[in-house]
């Protein structure tokens, strides 16, 4: 989300820009990402936000000369309970209206994608050909590299340590090399964003769930390329990864999430496991992404919350927060999205979180 709004703010003509990573690019939670990309929500915005993004996701290495592996092989989710089912239908019409080719399938047309499945219990599919993938740490290193080379600077290892305040507004940021003079901060620092935000007097209401990952170097038949598919109830999922698979769920331990696996996809629990990762979810009270500019300190400015679906969001909400900064009018309005929502009490869940 950071090498995002920097290579659009570059995009915009502003090139007096600092990106700073504490660690090293995309070592945080994006490179544990699955990198699944869809249009299948529940919230318009979500949908909104999902368009603009799959349409530059598609353009990437024309605009940043990055090879990005964007691959456009579809979401498959499985539905087992008729009150699901309908939820999806009518998320369905509501991405329909927008413009989105998603449909329901009937079980033997989900079968019929990916034959491997077990279908006891399923009632109903959903699917889209225009969700997908792509690598996460290709989009951030591409992002990054691109704004480098219209003048923004890149620094890593390089921590925030304080936020300089005075009179309502940011006036620096200050890390172990020194003092950056500064008009604006864009925080969007994903799970550890309640202390970033914290350094500048604000409380950004984000908690970290932690999610697990396995990667089995075999594909035991499974086709290829093989859509992102997702048991909704279990939150268990699959896709293909290089050579391979990688599988997750809400579980911590294999032995869990392979319960799920060998209800639904039994042939993954005969592959061998080599290797396994976590990374953190930064998950806020209503599942939705917290966007916007904060009343005080004035010009600082927030992308964060989105539980689960940030990497997917980054290329219309990287684009949204430069449009703030630079005073722009913004291409998509996600002023609901804003901080004061919670304040207000006006909860905007969005109901398809993997």
């Amino acid at each position: 989300m950071g090498a995002s709004a920097a290579f659009h703010l570059t995009r915009l003509g502003i090139t007096d820009v600092v990106l700073l990573e504490r660690d090293t690019l995309a070592a945080g939670s994006t490179s544990k990402s699955a990198g699944g990309i869809r249009a299948q929500f529940a919230d318009e915005l979500n949908i909104r936000i999902a368009q603009r993004s799959i349409a530059e996701f598609a353009t990437f290495e024309e605009l940043t000369g990055a090879a990005i592996d964007f691959e456009q092989s579809g979401y498959l989710f499985l539905l087992d309970r008729e009150e699901d089912a309908e939820r999806f239908r009518a998320a369905l019409a509501l991405q329909a209206s927008l413009g989105v080719p998603s449909r329901e399938l009937s079980v033997d047309e989900a079968l019929a994608i990916v034959p491997q499945l077990d279908p006891d219990g399923l009632v109903a599919a959903t699917w889209c050909a225009e969700d997908g993938r792509a690598t996460p740490e290709a989009v951030v290193a591409g992002y990054a590299d691109a704004a480098r080379r219209a003048g923004a600077r890149v620094r890593q290892g390089e921590p925030v340590e304080r936020i300089e305040v005075r009179a309502g507004r940011v006036q620096a940021v200050v890390t172990p090399k020194g003092r950056i003079a500064t008009g604006a901060v864009v925080c969007t620092a994903g799970v550890w964003s309640r202390e970033v935000g914290a350094l500048a007097g604000l409380e950004i209401p984000v908690e970290g769930e932690r999610r697990h990952m396995w990667y089995t170097p075999e594909r035991g038949g499974l086709p290829s390329p093989l859509p992102l598919t997702v048991d909704f109830t279990t939150s268990f999922y699959v896709h293909g990864e290089g050579p391979g698979l990688a599988f997750g769920g809400r579980e911590e331990s294999l032995e869990a999430v392979a319960e799920h696996a060998a209800r639904r996809l039994p042939v993954l629990t005969e592959l061998p496991i080599q290797s396994t990762w976590s990374g953190f979810y930064e998950m806020s009270p209503d599942h939705n992404a917290i966007v916007g500019e904060a009343a005080e300190p004035s010009r600082f400015l927030y992308a964060t919350g989105f539980s689960g679906h940030g990497f997917q969001q980054a290329p219309a909400v990287g684009e949204h927060l430069a449009e703030l900064v630079a005073g722009r009018e913004p291409a998509l309005d996600l002023s609901p999205f804003a901080l004061e929502r919670f304040e207000r009490g006006e909860i905007r869940r969005e109901a398809f979180v993997i």
